[in-house]
């Protein structure tokens, strides 16, 4: 069966036409997942769209988050991609895992959350530390709400601290980036598929 995967990019830049380093290493892991014959569906810029600060899947009048909810339940692989602040995942990115909490109370008979059964992985740039602290707060928030996360499940780049250069201006994307990105992508398809096949009873 095939598989689909959604991205979200977390950059704090809300204009999409920018470019971002979070999408250059979102674009690493979709051409890892595509040799898993693994589709990125959409990379959605969430700066970019007004998602309501709270805890629910809809928070009204002009909350874009029930589109962007809709599209990752449809797909069954989650890239959850954001940028290091202050040595911490960026605001917006906890902003997204606030709106998930919502899961929480959304199960069905057998007490299973909407992504139940569906995996999760985390693309992270940053000039700075930060990029193990940043996917630990990122697997614990995904796995409390449902998410799978599978072994090597975070692919990501830290320049030199105070530095001026980003992900997106390498001339070329570092070996150590490359390999963890297929193994990422390797082990999340694989997972999912098992997944999808079997999912959790609940």
């Amino acid at each position: 069966m095939a598989l689909t995967a959604l991205a979200l990019n977390c950059s704090l830049k809300a204009d999409a036409s920018k470019e971002s380093s979070t999408d250059a290493m979102i674009a690493v892991l979709a051409d890892a997942f595509a040799k898993h014959d693994v589709t990125i569906a959409e990379t959605i810029r969430v700066a970019a769209h007004d998602v309501k600060p709270g805890v629910s899947s809809d928070e009204g009048d002009g909350d874009e988050w029930p589109a962007i909810r809709k599209k990752i339940l449809a797909a069954d692989i989650l890239i959850f991609g954001g940028p290091i602040w202050m040595g911490q995942i960026g605001s917006v990115a906890k902003r997204v895992l606030e709106r998930l909490d919502a899961f929480l109370s959304e199960t069905d008979d057998q007490g299973r959350m909407p992504s139940y059964s569906k995996v999760a992985v985390v693309a992270i740039v940053g000039n700075e530390d930060g990029a193990h602290w940043s996917s630990a707060q990122l697997f614990q928030s995904l796995n409390d709400v449902g998410f799978t996360i599978p072994a090597v499940a975070a692919c990501y780049w830290v320049g030199e601290a105070m530095g001026s250069t980003d992900f997106k201006d390498l001339d070329e994307t570092p070996e150590a980036v490359t390999k963890t990105a297929k193994m990422v992508a390797g082990n999340a398809a694989h997972l999912a598929q098992l997944l999808k096949n079997a999912p959790y009873p609940g």
